[in-house]
């Protein structure tokens, strides 16, 4: 209601009669407010405001709200810094630390002796090899000692082929040897090389003549050294076919 309409009842006395309060002709309040009373607002008086009579019955109503049963809280797992857990099992924290806390097994050193052997067989071999390689190109070169030529047969038959072989001695050191035949028909070759290997000590150097038609021919055939010495050496032979 407004504020000319707020009229607060007296509650009444034991020994004072109640008062009625007198009509009001204007703007008597409707029972449902209409669109002319914008302003228009109720007000709920409080159950001890209102008079009833004392033989009244008192109905409660009951609240349209249904209260929902309250649910006890589960108690927690941990108590005081203790976690409780039920059932098999660890807890990560306990595998963690039992992990971390395990010891660790040494490793037993093998004996000195397996040790020394074990590397004593590559270091030999090693140095083996280190040391043919350095004797191969720091030791002495490939020197040259006696040569002969000597010719097989000494007399050639008809239309037949003499060898004629030249023996160079060395020093058994590795190395080339260079040299070219001469022969007495005017004949010669080129420049010819022979490989001597580590060890070696005799190099046989072979040149094959072979004669024809019917002759009597005294030959002569020169193994000319060039490397490592120059030296010449010869060797005679004789063709006879009548």
């Amino acid at each position: 209601m407004t504020a000319h309409h707020d009229r607060t009842p007296v509650p009444a006395g034991d020994s004072e009669p109640t008062q009625v309060l007198g009509g009001v002709t204007e703007h008597a309040p409707s029972v449902e407010p209409g669109p002319e009373d914008a302003e228009y607002s109720a007000t709920v008086l409080a159950s001890h405001w209102i008079q009833r009579p004392p033989d009244a019955d008192t109905t409660l109503v009951a609240s349209p709200f249904t209260e929902t049963p309250v649910t006890p809280t589960p108690a927690p797992d941990r108590v005081e810094g203790t976690m409780l857990r039920f059932g098999p099992g660890v807890t990560a924290a306990v595998a963690e630390r039992t992990h971390r806390t395990l010891p660790s097994v040494p490793t037993r050193p093998a004996p000195p002796r397996r040790r020394l052997r074990r590397h004593a067989l590559p270091a030999l071999v090693l140095i083996g090899v280190i040391a043919f390689l350095a004797r191969q190109r720091l030791g002495p070169s490939l020197e040259a000692g006696a040569v002969q030529v000597v010719a097989r047969p000494t007399v050639v038959a008809c239309d037949d082929t003499a060898d004629v072989v030249g023996l160079v001695a060395t020093n058994g050191r590795p190395g080339t040897l260079s040299y070219r035949w001469v022969r007495s028909d005017g004949t010669a070759s080129g420049v010819l090389r022979e490989v001597v290997v580590a060890g070696q000590r005799q190099a046989r150097l072979h040149l094959l003549w072979t004669f024809q038609g019917r002759s009597h021919y005294a030959a002569r055939a020169e193994l000319h050294l060039l490397s490592p010495v120059d030296r010449t050496v010869a060797a005679d032979l004789t063709y006879d076919c009548p």
